[in-house]
Order: structure tokens, then C-alpha cells, then sequence
């Protein structure tokens, strides 16, 4: 059962949530982050467009249903970490990040990716569509302190609008697909050369 105080909406549809991956830059080499991963949707769709997945979900009850569907599905690409995503350690290698964490965390996830001593190359997270207008740069709306600092950083963008017949329960809120992509200078491209 979903825990209504984790303010979490869970997306219904793994065909959809595959169609929100290929909105994404995630290739079959990449490590990916599922925070909140829930009984695996999401988790499910990463699995089958990249190498490795991380699904954390700091519920046990959740934790224990997400299990059982990886089992069902016979998913070995997945790890599963029973933790809290803010205390969590993140990966020491190159990552990504496509999620669909609990609304009233969505603000201390992003400070902690672009905080973090390895941030990820890119990250998609659904949020309530007021906040991510907050991260964009542009002129048409205010962007917040977290926006600014994150924009120096990365290119960010709206991706998918979704519904709220796309979840379970509904949002009573706007809802959309988060795109973050590190910027890379031109310094970078000459190391990699």
C-alpha cells in the first residue's frame, strides 16, 4: 500500500514510463539512479535501457514488493538499496538519474545532486511543474536560487508534460518530466580527445 505521508504518486503504466525513458539521454553503458523507486515502474523501464540500475527505497514494505516484482521479471541488472537517498553515498563512477521522487522532497534530491563531490551527467526527475519552472533559464519566469546555481551547470529544460490520470493517486498539481544535462566545456571535450 502506498504511504500517503511520503507524498509520493506513483506512475501506472510501464509501457509509459518506457516512452519517458526514451525522452531521455540514459544509453545501455549507464549507471542509473531510481530515487523512490517504489514497487518499480520506473525501475523496470531503466532495466531494459541501461547497464546497471540503483532503485533506493527507503520503504520496507515497498522495498520488499519492488523484490518481488524484479524477481518475477527475472531483472538482474538492479540493485536495491533499502536507504534514504539524502544519507546514501553516490557512485564514485560516471551516473545518471531518472526518477519520479516524493514531491516535498524534490528540492533537497536536486541540491544534493549538484552538491554532491560527483554530480551526475544528467538527471530527469518528475516534478510538480511550478518548481521546475524555477530550475529553467529564462526570462519568462522567475528562477530560484537553487535555478541559478544549477544553471551554471547544466542545461535544463521541460521535457513531457504529464497527466495526472498518469499516476496513482492523481497530483492535485501540475506535473512534468525535469530534464538536467551537465554543460561541457569546451576544457572537458579536449580531455577527452
Amino acid at each position: 500500500m502506498r504511504k500517503h505521508q511520503l507524498s509520493q504518486h506513483f506512475l501506472k503504466n510501464p509501457r509509459f514510463a518506457l516512452m519517458l525513458v526514451g525522452h531521455s539521454n540514459i544509453k545501455k553503458r549507464d549507471l542509473v539512479l531510481d530515487i523512490g523507486a517504489g514497487s518499480g515502474v520506473i525501475t523496470f523501464a531503466l532495466s531494459k535501457k541501461a547497464r546497471e540500475i540503483w532503485a533506493i527505497e527507503p520503504d520496507h514494505e515497498t522495498a520488499e514488493k519492488l523484490r518481488k516484482n524484479l524477481e518475477k521479471f527475472k531483472i538482474e541488472n538492479v540493485k536495491i538499496f533499502e536507504e534514504d537517498f539524502l544519507t546514501m553515498d553516490l557512485p564514485d563512477e560516471p551516473y545518471k538519474v531518472f526518477s519520479n521522487p516524493p514531491f516535498h522532497l524534490s528540492s533537497e534530491i536536486v541540491h544534493k545532486l549538484l552538491e554532491s563531490e560527483n554530480p551526475p551527467e544528467s538527471f530527469y526527475l518528475i516534478l510538480q511543474k511550478q518548481f521546475a519552472l524555477k530550475l529553467l533559464n529564462t526570462d519568462r519566469h522567475y528562477t530560484s536560487q537553487l535555478g541559478q546555481k544549477l544553471i551554471k551547470k547544466y542545461q535544463t529544460k521541460i521535457k513531457y508534460p504529464l497527466k495526472p490520470t498518469d499516476f496513482t493517486p492523481p497530483p492535485a498539481v501540475p506535473t512534468v518530466l525535469f530534464e538536467a544535462k551537465k554543460i561541457i566545456s569546451s576544457l572537458d571535450q579536449h580531455q577527452d580527445i
